[in-house]
Formats: structure tokens, sequence, C-alpha cells
């Protein structure tokens, strides 16, 4: 059997951050993985922000109501659970991720969760575990299960590296270059492709 294993933010849907720094006017907030490679670096930066603003997880989800996938996602995800098992795995949270679940098909995703306390405000959150990714790749392929993945930041490298083909996608050009091994492509026909020539079946 063979699994799919995709990133979230900026491979099926919008980056959430940075279409909360759009809304509330705050340009630090843009800063992502593809950015700034340490998450827990970035993370203390975010939730610094966001007490420093007064703002907590309701204004977030307020946002992420109002987002739809990436045009063509929810397509390429019907596509891939026609022929693969489908896992999503992220670094964002539940809290952020599982409203966006429905529109993609409900695809299994695999991610962390964060602290909030009684009045809405983000204080902590809790990793599942460090480099979830690539630990998540390699447990498939200790079940004796083939993995194909994509992804788009430095958080996904070692996804990509530990899965028997991965590919970087809508990635930016600083990524790209730092990591020339791994196969770029820009749109869902193109990943779609990549997909197809990985997979040891004769997909149509």
């Amino acid at each position: 059997m063979e699994i799919a294993c995709l990133d979230l933010e900026g491979v099926l849907i919008p980056e959430i951050w940075i279409a909360f720094a759009d809304k509330t006017g705050i340009p630090s907030l843009r800063l992502t993985t593809r950015d700034i490679p340490d998450y827990d670096v970035l993370m203390k930066q975010r939730l610094r922000i966001l007490a420093e603003h007064g703002l907590g997880l309701k204004e977030i989800q307020a946002v992420i109501a109002t987002m739809q996938p990436i045009p063509g996602a929810v397509e390429f995800v019907a596509w891939l659970r026609r022929h693969f098992q489908v896992v999503i795995l992220s670094d964002t949270f539940y809290e952020f991720a599982l409203p966006m679940m429905p529109l993609l098909g409900n695809p299994a995703l695999l991610c962390h969760k964060l602290v909030v306390d009684a009045e809405g405000r983000v204080t902590d959150y809790v990793i599942r575990q460090t480099d979830p990714k690539t630990k998540a790749v390699t447990a498939f392929k200790s079940l004796n299960y083939r993995v194909i993945a994509a992804g788009d930041s430095y958080n996904d490298i070692g996804m990509l590296g530990a899965a028997d083909a991965g590919f970087l996608f809508h990635a930016p050009e600083k990524v790209i270059n730092e990591f020339p091994q791994f196969v770029s492509v820009q749109t869902y026909d193109d990943l779609r492709e990549k997909f197809r020539a990985a997979s040891s079946r004769n997909l149509p």
C-alpha cells in the first residue's frame, strides 16, 4: 500500500497566520516556517504578539471561518484519495485546522494542540512529538507502506527526505535553492503527475 503525506498550509489551504496578520494589520504575524526554520522560536514570537495585542483563539478562528482551500486543492485531494491513503502532516493546531477538514473531504490529520485559558487567550502549545512529520513517515514505512510526500517549507524537509519520494510544492525560492535534491512544482496538475510517476502502480 502507498500513503500520500501532505503539508496543509501553503499546500492545500492558505497560510492561516498570514491571513490573520492581514486581518489584524500586524505584519510580524506574517512570518511562517518558510521564514523561520526553528518552529519553537516562531511560535513563541507569535504567542508574545498575541498577548501584546490582546488577541486570542476566538479572533483567529473568526478569520479561519472566512477561508477556503487553495483553488484546485479539493480536486487534487479527491484524486489522491481515489488512489492512496491520504494523511495531512502539519505543524498547525487542531483548533485551527479541524474547521477546514470537511472542505477537503475529511482526510486524516496529524498536528498539534493549543493551550487556551478560560478567557480564550492562547497561553502555550503542545507539540505532538519532536520532528513529527519525519517520524510519522518513518512510522508508516515501518508498517511497510510506501510514502510519497509533498510540502513547501523548511519544516517539511525531513518528511520529504524520509519519504520514498518527496516533492516541493509552491515553495519559496530560498527553500528550492537550498534543497535542490527535491523536485519542485507549482501546479496541482504537475504535482498529480509527480505522484503518478512516483507510485509503484499504474495510476490513471
